[in-house]
């Protein structure tokens, strides 16, 4: 975790195969579970969200390999120290993917 933005964007680059400039959110996560980083590009410039935990550890999202993706609501569960897997989402609408 002692990486800022060029080192995070090298890993990104290089060993998650990724474009740090398309606006996705990266996430990284020490061993430990106790420091997260957020790497993400804004319109003039990257930005870093560091976050420390005093107790308790934070969710490593599950999924096959180093790279996973997830979206924004799960990021603020992890965030907010939700278990993803006691989650209930309840149906929501959603649009079909062949609408024009």
């Amino acid at each position: 975790m002692r990486k800022s933005f060029n080192g995070l964007c090298g890993l990104v680059t290089n060993h998650q195969g990724h474009n740090p400039l398309s606006g996705d959110v990266f996430i990284f996560i020490n061993k430990r579970c106790t420091l997260l980083k957020l790497l993400f590009w804004e319109s003039s410039g990257y930005a870093i969200y560091y976050k420390r935990l005093e107790s308790g550890t934070f969710e490593h999202p599950h999924g096959e390999g180093s790279s996973i993706q997830i979206n924004a609501e799960d990021l603020l569960l992890i965030l907010s120290g939700i278990e993803l897997q006691s989650v209930v989402k309840k149906k929501r609408f959603c649009l079909p993917a062949n609408v024009e």
